[in-house]
């Protein structure tokens, strides 16, 4: 640490933020098994084992918040998860660096554009009345959809506008492992007659099978952590019945409703599974194709 020091100088922002910020709060996990009070405080609060367990698992809103989280992470890594694996396959192929440059720079920018914003757009590009999107429905003779009030477009209308936002910020990792590739292969395969096609099947792809591995592991950690952000600005109530994921249960009933040790119950539960999912993953991966996070 002496010779070092100035790295753990810098890394200490780091720490610091996780302590307080992701350790230190651990402290109130234990509210979930108390019948918490705020004027007793956590200490002054009995336990009562796992009753808040018990009523969280009868609460069928809490049911179908799982069910709608589980619903929406499996279709954003079904649909989602490849695209920017295929975008840098794209990119890798663009031999034009101008033009490759400005595609990228097209893709990467939404990334940067706050969650807030995007919601706001899609809400104006989909408003029933000035939305362009019903604008064109009306001008080629259909009838205009209020989309975000009707159930059954919010899972689309969420996951399309999310590739749209991180598809191209994501392929930089890709991207990154494809320029790591030897060269020497594609030029032995080009020797031996091999057209582009077959030499993304066979050199590119098996190449970059390490990092899709890595990114999927932590992808699957992700399952039923839905980007809270978002769907409290795009969700309302008319949508509750596929809109409604863990996160926005815990914010309703831990602060709308005062029910703290109910929503902390919740929490703890998403963590545990979160950390299952992650540890299982990283095990099938390694059993299954020799890589892992760890």
């Amino acid at each position: 640490m002496r010779r070092d020091w100035q790295l753990y100088v810098l890394l200490a922002p780091m720490i610091i933020w996780f302590v307080v910020f992701l350790y230190t709060p651990m402290y109130g996990l234990q509210i979930a098994f108390k019948q918490y009070s705020l004027f007793r405080g956590i200490e002054g609060s009995p336990w009562v084992g796992f009753d808040n367990f018990v009523a969280l698992f009868s609460n069928e809103y809490f049911l179908r918040a799982v069910k709608n989280t589980l619903l929406i992470s499996l279709y954003s890594l079904v649909f989602a998860f490849p695209i920017p694996i295929i975008l840098a396959l794209m990119f890798n192929e663009i031999h034009h660096q101008g033009f490759r440059r400005i595609a990228q720079t097209i893709t990467y920018l939404p990334h940067f554009i706050s969650v807030v914003i995007i919601a706001g757009l899609v809400v104006s590009f989909l408003s029933p009345t000035t939305g362009i999107v019903n604008i064109i429905l009306d001008r080629l003779g259909f009838e205009k959809i209020y989309f975000l009030t009707i159930p059954e477009y919010f899972r689309p209308i969420f996951i399309g506008s999310n590739i749209w936002k991180e598809a191209g910020f994501d392929s930089i990792v890709y991207l990154a492992a494809i320029a790591g590739i030897n060269p020497a292969l594609y030029e032995s395969a080009r020797m031996d007659g091999a057209s582009r096609l077959q030499m993304i099947r066979y050199i590119t792809l098996p190449s970059l099978l390490p990092v899709i591995m890595i990114m999927l592991i932590i992808r699957v950690g992700q399952l039923i952590e839905v980007n809270f952000e978002y769907i409290i600005l795009l969700y309302q109530p008319a949508t509750f019945e596929t809109a409604d994921v863990i996160s926005t249960f815990i914010y309703r009933a831990g602060l709308q409703n005062n029910q703290y040790a109910l929503g902390t119950a919740a929490d703890l539960f998403n963590a545990v599974v979160a950390l299952v999912l992650v540890v299982g993953a990283n095990w099938l991966s390694r059993r299954y194709s020799q890589h892992s996070v760890w």
